[in-house]
This record gives C-alpha cells, sequence and structure tokens, in this order.
C-alpha cells in the first residue's frame, strides 16, 4: 500500500469508507491507513467525513472507530 495506490483507489471510486480501504488494501490498522489519508487531507485532494453510528441502516453494527467515509475531490 503506498500514497499513490490510495491515490488512484479514490480517484477510481470517489467516495470509500476507511473501513472498505482498510479491505482494499488488506490493512487490519485503521490508525495506519488514516494517518496515510491524512497527507491527501492536508494537501486538499480528498475531505474526510464521519458517518454517524446511525448511518441509515437499522444493524448499528458498524464500529464507530472506522465509519469515516473519504471523497476524492480534485
Amino acid at each position: 500500500m503506498s500514497l499513490i495506490a490510495i491515490k488512484e483507489y479514490l480517484m477510481k471510486v470517489k467516495v470509500a469508507s476507511l473501513s472498505t480501504l482498510c479491505s482494499q488494501f488488506n490493512e487490519t490498522n485503521p490508525s495506519l491507513l488514516r494517518d496515510m489519508l491524512r497527507c491527501w487531507v492536508q494537501k486538499g485532494k480528498i475531505r474526510c467525513f464521519s458517518k454517524t453510528p446511525y448511518c441509515g441502516g437499522k444493524c448499528m453494527k458498524c464500529d464507530v472507530a472506522i465509519t469515516e467515509i473519504y471523497e476524492w475531490v480534485m
């Protein structure tokens, strides 16, 4: 996993949750991926949104720690 791979993936899909990104890049440590994403956020290339625990579903099984949404904006 590299910053370029993350960039290319987000450019392709436009929007992805942190949990989706962890799955895509086989990363078990969301904090590591979050730190890498922060680089693109600081450069203004992506935006980060936080989902609420009530994401529209009724299961409420989402891990609140990884419910961030990242959107490619460039």
